[in-house]
């Protein structure tokens, strides 16, 4: 079993910043991947971005230039920087391991 507590969200005005973090306990393998999902209401669910433990990094096209994912294996925490936000961004972020367990998700309001 693999915890995953992720804190960092909050509401924001257009064109400001925000950090999340995602920090996995348990049973965690050295080789994995690690990343944001996000649910906007009434969408989908879809990928924000992912980081795999060599480090390869993959983003959705609409946050590509904004949005940059990091992780400290050594803590088993993976980061997602948030810059230049659009109020489209408001969404419900999970974190996800290994497209396996997931986090409760974190609130993220971009409004003005």
């Amino acid at each position: 079993q693999v915890q995953l507590v992720e804190s960092g969200g909050g509401l924001v005005q257009p064109g400001g910043s925000l950090r999340l973090s995602c920090a996995a306990s348990g049973r965690i393998f050295s080789i994995n991947v690690m990343g944001w999902y996000r649910q906007a209401p009434g969408k989908q669910r879809e990928l924000v971005a992912v980081i795999s433990s060599g480090g390869s990094t993959n983003y959705a096209d609409s946050v590509k230039g904004r949005f940059t994912i990091s992780r400290d294996s050594a803590k088993n925490t993976v980061y997602l920087q948030m810059n230049s936000l659009k109020p489209e961004d408001t969404a419900v972020y999970y974190c996800v391991y290994t497209d396996t367990y997931w986090g409760q998700g974190t609130q993220v309001t971009v409004s003005s």
